[in-house]
């Protein structure tokens, strides 16, 4: 049973603290559901911002597959946005998991995630680490691809996904905001309503500047990030979807002109912004006539997801539009088998040469870079150089064969490459005891997580040994395979 709440009957206090959503009763999470379990995950980190973590992961997932993080609004918990989204329908049908994280009133008294507080949604603090925490436990888990790894979230949760997106660009390769916030449009609770409710008359740029003092020093790539806003929105006002879309694509530095303008189900219209080599990199949908809350449509076909309710919408499936965006929904099985042998052949300042097996009857190939199709025509031989890339990054590919009809098969295991300049980066190999005394990682619980990218490198003990590549002033990561050039 859901019981909305107007924002007029909220204290000032918990205004400042809520997106005034709505509160809502609900069982406990159920143990199953569909093809796959959802279950809660604990024992994730040291979780400094106090979350719940749930998972939805399909029956025999393989290795190597996407995870998408989804986040609940106001009042909502785990449970109602996996039993609500459609998310589930889709890890089933496109073979990816889901993390549902949840907040409660012990954080919030609406139980909405902190989008608003710097001391929670800022990189390496509070909730913002915990997500991360659960992406890198999901990734141990699971076997998920670094690489593909999404961010979506309604309301508070939206808010927060913006602060995801430009908090940890290197950990979310897209993102989506449904009836959200810009990232970092407030930074205390007394700022809250006034982003929720008008205007903030920032240039893009200024929008933009935002996101890059979220991760100072961050050259890219950025993830690719869809908007979802309703146009009688009275809870966060339209002009937040504008903003999102300014301050995203100034941070892409690709201007407000849209590249397309098209007409979807539900009064729908989609506006895409491309990126230098043609690629939607921010997509705006504007819903018209909904009001506040995620945008499903309950039915069987393979576009239509979700269950109506308090701040789930009647119009179209946001999230299989989202997941469409984010390159999910083409063929997880069927098709040619993965290629083989896909390696890095060379590396510049601003390009990654890749070759791989052929495979039998195979006409053409195509080639991902972070989970998005690269190549704009048919890559006909069994080699690829990717352009245009910026100096000293880490990129992950992988590639699919493609056969006469136009099926493209499942994807080769993904490889890493770093283009070669930028700032040089510093390796450390010891053990976590001595990782962690030297102040390049931490402990909690037993355990060690490095500092920065809070990845878990297992027991805080002697014995266990790893390498930690400095990538910016203190902030490390696992690099056990080889330390980036």
């Amino acid at each position: 049973m859901h019981r909305p709440v107007l924002a007029r009957a909220l204290t000032r206090a918990a205004l400042a603290l809520a997106l005034a959503a709505g509160l809502a009763v609900t069982a406990a999470p159920d143990a199953s559901a569909d093809s796959g379990t959802f279950q809660q995950v604990s024992g994730f980190g040291s979780n400094p911002g106090g979350l719940a973590m749930y998972t939805y992961v399909p029956a025999g997932l393989p290795a190597g597959a996407p995870l998408v993080v989804a986040l609940h609004g106001c009042g909502q918990s785990a449970n109602d946005y996996d039993s609500d989204s459609g998310w589930p329908k889709y890890a089933d049908a496109y073979r990816f998991a889901v993390v549902f994280p949840q907040t409660d009133s012990g954080n919030n008294p609406l139980s909405c995630f902190s989008w608003f507080d710097a001391g929670k949604d800022t990189r390496g603090n509070g909730e913002a680490a915990s997500v991360v925490q659960m992406v890198t436990e999901a990734e141990s888990r699971y076997g998920s691809d670094p690489h593909r790894v999404f961010v979506t979230g309604l309301s508070a949760g939206g808010g927060l996904t913006a602060d995801l997106l430009a908090d940890y660009p290197d950990v979310f390769a897209g993102g989506a905001v449904d009836s959200g916030l810009p990232a970092q449009c407030a930074t205390t609770q007394s700022a809250a309503s006034g982003c929720q409710n008008g205007s903030q008359n920032l240039t893009p740029a200024q929008w933009g500047d935002k996101v890059r003092g979220s991760y100072p020093g961050y050259t890219g790539p950025w993830p690719r990030v869809a908007i979802w806003q309703g146009t009688a929105d009275y809870t966060v006002r339209p002009v937040n979807g504008t903003e999102l879309r300014d301050q995203w694509t100034d941070v892409w530095g690709i201007g407000q002109t849209p590249s397309t303008t098209q007409s979807l189900p539900g009064g729908t219209t989609l506006t895409s912004y491309a990126d230098g080599a043609g690629h939607p990199a921010v997509q705006l949908y504007s819903v018209s006539g909904m009001g506040h809350g995620l945008a499903v449509d309950p039915g069987s076909g393979p576009e239509q997801c979700g269950t109506t309710g308090p701040y789930f919408l009647a119009g179209i499936c946001s999230s299989y539009y989202t997941a469409r965006f984010w390159g999910l929904t083409g063929p997880a099985t069927g098709g040619l088998p993965a290629p083989t042998g896909l390696a890095v052949t060379g590396t510049t300042a601003s390009s990654v040469a890749l070759s791989w097996n052929a495979v039998a009857g195979a006409t053409s190939y195509d080639v991902y870079r972070g989970g998005v199709q690269v190549n704009t025509g048919a890559v006909s031989g069994t080699s690829f150089t990717d352009t245009g890339l910026a100096a000293g990054t880490p990129y992950g590919y992988s590639v699919a064969a493609v056969d006469s009809s136009g099926t493209v098969g499942p994807r080769s295991a993904t490889v890493d490459a770093t283009t070669t300049g930028g700032s040089p980066v510093t390796c450390y190999t010891t053990d976590n005891y001595h990782q962690t005394t030297a102040g390049r990682a931490h402990q909690s619980g037993g355990y060690t997580y490095a500092d920065g990218s809070e990845q878990n490198m297992g027991l805080w003990n002697l014995f266990t040994t790893h390498t930690l590549a400095e990538t910016s002033p203190g902030y490390y990561v696992l690099a056990d395979s080889g330390c980036p050039a």
